[in-house]
């Protein structure tokens, strides 16, 4: 529980990738990934349950070998959100608030989650997520990574693989950009109403599928986190966690 609120963790497992082929069958130094994200997950205190949303028999017999829950959901799905829908459709699990953890992501905190949390029981908001400061222009430069502008409230104005705000003044030093972390907790009405909808053409410009609820008049509160998300991706992000794990546990 969150207060009064009912928080139920879903994990989006997809087996397909294409830069990365079947990554979450292999092992983060000492066991699967998948464990990895669901013993992080599992120890967060704000969570009534904590559930994988699978699309393999492989993947799933994975999560079982080590204690966690499984539902099967469609390879068809589009992303982890649609199948996220999928489990609340199912009706095997019922909660106010819904999180969504991507199954690529070990090392999200229990900070993490109580930030993107914070304010579930006052908003008046469909979605909760995060954002945090850009250090690097690297990054800022990189299409990669999702950028977010707010407004004076926390609300999200709009996400870009751009760089956002365009500071048109060479004069202004002081610039601050957001990258967006990609972290949700839905209500179960915001998720009712993203199955209703088709994909925008904001969207399918920037293939960020944040853009659909923001153009269907949907509300987005983004809370400041000042943690990284180490998401693995590629072969050589498998490396880099292995490194932070061995840290982790020193």
């Amino acid at each position: 529980m969150f207060g009064s609120k009912r928080v139920v963790c879903i994990i989006p497992a997809r087996l397909a990738s294409t830069r990365f082929p079947q990554k979450l069958l292999h092992n983060l130094c000492d066991k699967p990934i998948l464990q990895w994200v669901f013993e992080a997950a599992r120890s967060v205190s704000s969570f009534d349950d904590v559930v994988f949303a699978v699309d393999a028999q492989q993947t799933f017999d994975l999560v079982r070998s080590f204690g966690g829950k499984a539902i099967m959901t469609s390879p068809d799905c589009q992303s982890g959100t649609d199948r996220l829908i999928e489990v609340v459709y199912s009706k095997k699990y019922i909660a106010d608030i819904w999180v969504n953890w991507q199954g690529d992501e070990p090392f999200i905190t229990e900070k993490m989650i109580q930030q993107l949390l914070a304010t579930c029981e006052t908003d008046d908001t469909d979605v909760w997520t995060l954002k945090k400061k850009i250090k690097f222009s690297a990054d800022i430069a990189s299409a990669s990574i999702a950028k977010v502008v707010c407004d004076a409230n926390d609300f999200a104005i709009y996400f870009s693989r751009n760089a956002i705000p365009f500071y048109r003044e060479d004069s202004i030093e002081e610039r601050c950009y957001y990258k967006h972390v990609g972290l949700y907790a839905y209500t179960t009405k915001a998720l009712e109403t993203i199955a209703s909808l088709g994909a925008s053409d904001l969207e399918e410009a920037e293939k960020l599928e944040q853009l659909r609820f923001l153009q269907n008049r949907m509300k987005i509160k983004v809370h400041e986190t000042d943690q990284e998300v180490v998401g693995i991706d590629t072969p050589q992000d498998l490396v880099k966690a292995e490194l932070i794990a061995k840290n982790t546990s020193l």
